[in-house]
C-alpha cells in the first residue's frame, strides 16, 4: 500500500488541541457572519416594507428601532475578530461570552420597541423570542460544554426577565400582578435556557463520542492520508508527544486470519529495521473492538510515483541519489534475512529534508515482507504476490522462491521508471505484463527516453533487470557500491535538491492533491493491482 503524504507545517501545539481551538474559532466566525447577515437583512426588509406602507418615517425616528442593528453589530464584531487572526482559546471564550451577553441585552431591550397599530404585548413577545432564538442558534452552531451554555443562558434569561418586568410595570392596565408576570417570564426564559443546554449537551456529547471513536490508546486520528489493500493510513497525534505520527489501521472488514497475520508480520519485521532510509515504527496495538493498528513516523513529501507523474523523468544524478538510498535500506533488510517483495514507486517516499539532508528516501510498506528461511503459507500456490510492473521473473514463476535479488529487479524497474517516466514493460492485462517480464528484453533507457542516459546508469539498470537472479548485482550492498562507483550522483548536490523543493515542490504537491480524486487510466491501474494468476 502506498502512503500519500501532504506537505503540512508542524503546529507549535499538539495537533488535537490546535484543531479543537481552530474549530471553535471557525464556528464563532460562522455564527457571527450568519446572525449579522440575517439580522441586517430582516432590519432592511422591515424598514423598506414600513416605508412602502407609509410608516417608514415614524419607525426610523423611534430610537428603539436601532436596537436590532446594535445586536447585529455585536455579532459582526465577533465575525471580524475571529475570521482571520488566530485567537487563543481563552480569547475565544471571552469573545463568545461577551457577544452572547451583549446580544441578549439588546434583544431584551426590544420589549420597549414601539410599532404603531401593533397588538399589545407584541414587543414583549418579540423580545423573548429573540433572546430564545439567539440562545438556540448559538447552541447548534458553537461547540460548547453544557455548563457553559447554562451559564450564558442564565445571564440572557436574567436580562429578559428584568426588562420585561420593567416594561410590564409601565403598562397602564396590567392584566396580571407584576410578580406573576415576572414568574411567567422567568419560566418562559428558563425553557429556552433548558432547551439550548440540552442541545449543547447532545451536540457536544456527539463530538466527544466522535473524538473518542477516533482514539487509539494515546493516539487520536486526524485525517486519512492513504489507503490500500492492507489498510488505511491516518495522520495522528499523541496525547503527550509532539512528533508527527501516522497510524496504519487494518479495518475490521479486512481482518481475516491471513490479513491479520500479514499485518502483524509487517509491524514486527519493520520494527527490527533501523536504517534512516526505512520508515520508523513507534508503536503497535489493538483497539477493544479488534482493530489492529501501528504508529509510524509521518512523512511529508511525495511518492516516487507522484514525483514522476507530476514532474516527468528525473535527472540521472537524482535517480542515482534515490536508488542508492533505497538499496541501502534493502541492504539492512536483506542482512537480517528479510525480502521486501513490493518495491515500487508508490512504496518509496521522497522527503524534502531530514536533519539537514535533502531528498531523503523512506522505504515503506513491508506488508509483503518474507523471511528467507520461512514458509508461512501466506503465499498461496498459483498466486502472485506483488505489483505486476515490478515483479521479478522468478517471483512470477514460483512466488515461494523469492530471493534478495528479486528486490533488486524491482529496484531496477523503479530506476527505469524514474529515468524514462515509463514502466519497463507495458500491457493491457496482468498476464501480458508478466509475460514480458519472463521473456522480453527491456528497451535501453536512452532509446525509451529519446535522449542520452549516462552509460554507467543504463548498464546498472539493465544489470538489475537481468532475467536470472545470478546475473544481477550480488547484493543490495554491492549495488550501493556500484552506484557510488558510477559517480553520476556527484552533480546532484544538497543545494540543488533544496532548490528543487523550494521552486517546484509546492506546485507539484498542489497538482498531486488536485489529481488524487481523478480516475486513472486502466493501464495505470495495473501498477496497484496485486495479481492472482
Amino acid at each position: 500500500m502506498s502512503q500519500t503524504a501532504f506537505t503540512r507545517a508542524a503546529a507549535s501545539r499538539t495537533p488535537s488541541a490546535s484543531e479543537s481551538r481552530g474549530f471553535l474559532q471557525e464556528r464563532l466566525a460562522y455564527l457571527g457572519r450568519t446572525y449579522a447577515s440575517i439580522g441586517i437583512s430582516f432590519y432592511v426588509v422591515g424598514n423598506l416594507a414600513a416605508a412602502a406602507l407609509g410608516d417608514g418615517a415614524h419607525r426610523l425616528a423611534d430610537p428603539s428601532t436601532w436596537i436590532m442593528p446594535a445586536a447585529c453589530a455585536t455579532y459582526l464584531a465577533q465575525w471580524l475578530l475571529t475570521r482571520d487572526a488566530d485567537r487563543s482559546r481563552l480569547a475565544l471564550h471571552l469573545i463568545d461570552a461577551t457577544v452572547t451577553t451583549l446580544a441578549a441585552g439588546f434583544h431584551s431591550l426590544m420589549v420597549f420597541t414601539v410599532v404603531p397599530g401593533e397588538i399589545a404585548g407584541m414587543s414583549y413577545t418579540r423580545a423573548l423570542l429573540l433572546v430564545s432564538f439567539g440562545l438556540l442558534i448559538r447552541a447548534v452552531i458553537v461547540p460548547s460544554a453544557p455548563l457553559r451554555t447554562l451559564a450564558l443562558g442564565g445571564t440572557a434569561a436574567a436580562f429578559a426577565t428584568v426588562t420585561s418586568g420593567v416594561w410590564y410595570a409601565w403598562q397602564p392596565a396590567a392584566s396580571l400582578p407584576l410578580s406573576l408576570h415576572t414568574v411567567l417570564t422567568a419560566l418562559w426564559s428558563l425553557g429556552a435556557v433548558v432547551i439550548s443546554t440540552l442541545a449543547s449537551r447532545v451536540i457536544y456529547g456527539l463530538r466527544s463520542e466522535v473524538r473518542q471513536a477516533k482514539k487509539l490508546g494515546q493516539y487520536t486520528l486526524l485525517e486519512k492520508i492513504g489507503e490500500g489493500g492492507m489498510g488505511a493510513v491516518y495522520r495522528a497525534s499523541h496525547a503527550m508527544l509532539r512528533r508527527p505520527t501516522a497510524i496504519k489501521l487494518l479495518p475490521l472488514e479486512s481482518a481475516g486470519a491471513e490479513h491479520v497475520q500479514r499485518f502483524e508480520r509487517e509491524v514486527q519485521f519493520t520494527s527490527q529495521l533501523t536504517h534512516p532510509n526505512t520508515i520508523s515504527i513507534f508503536d503497535y496495538g489493538r483497539t477493544p473492538d479488534g482493530v489492529f493498528y501501528y504508529a509510524m513516523e509521518y512523512l511529508e513529501g511525495l511518492t516516487l510515483e507522484q514525483l514522476v507523474r507530476m514532474d516527468g523523468p528525473q535527472p540521472a544524478a537524482r535517480v542515482v541519489h534515490i536508488l542508492r538510498q533505497i538499496a541501502a535500506s534493502l541492504s539492512e533488510a536483506h542482512g537480517v534475512g528479510l525480502v521486501h517483495r513490493d518495491i515500487k514507486p508508490g512504496n518509496v517516499i521522497l522527503v524534502p529534508e531530514r536533519a539537514g539532508t535533502h531528498d531523503v528516501v523512506k522505504v515503506v510498506d513491508f506488508g509483503l515482507v518474507k523471511e528467507l528461511d520461512e514458509d508461512t503459507g501466506l503465499t498461496r500456490e498459483g498466486r502472485i504476490t506483488g505489483t505486476p510492473h515490478y515483479l521479478a521473473p522468478e517471483v512470477i514463476v514460483s512466488p515461494r522462491d523469492v530471493v534478495p535479488q528479486s528486490d533488486l529487479y524491482a529496484l531496477g524497474c523503479v530506476g527505469y521508471y524514474l529515468v524514462t517516466g515509463q514502466t519497463v514493460f507495458k500491457g493491457k492485462t496482468v498476464i501480458e505484463v508478466c509475460s514480458h517480464h519472463l521473456s522480453s528484453p527491456p528497451v535501453p533507457p536512452a532509446e525509451r527516453l529519446g535522449q542520452p542516459v549516462p552509460e554507467a546508469l543504463s548498464e546498472l539498470l539493465l544489470a538489475c533487470l537481468a532475467k536470472s537472479p545470478a546475473n544481477r548485482p550480488a547484493s543490495a550492498q554491492a549495488l550501493v557500491e556500484m552506484l557510488d562507483a558510477s559517480r553520476v550522483t556527484s552533480s546532484w548536490s544538497s543545494d540543488r535538491a533544496n532548490a528543487w523543493w523550494r521552486l517546484h515542490g509546492p506546485d507539484v504537491i498542489a497538482r498531486v492533491r488536485h489529481r488524487e480524486a481523478a480516475p486513472r487510466p486502466a493501464e495505470a491501474q495495473l501498477v496497484d493491482h496485486a495479481a492472482a494468476v
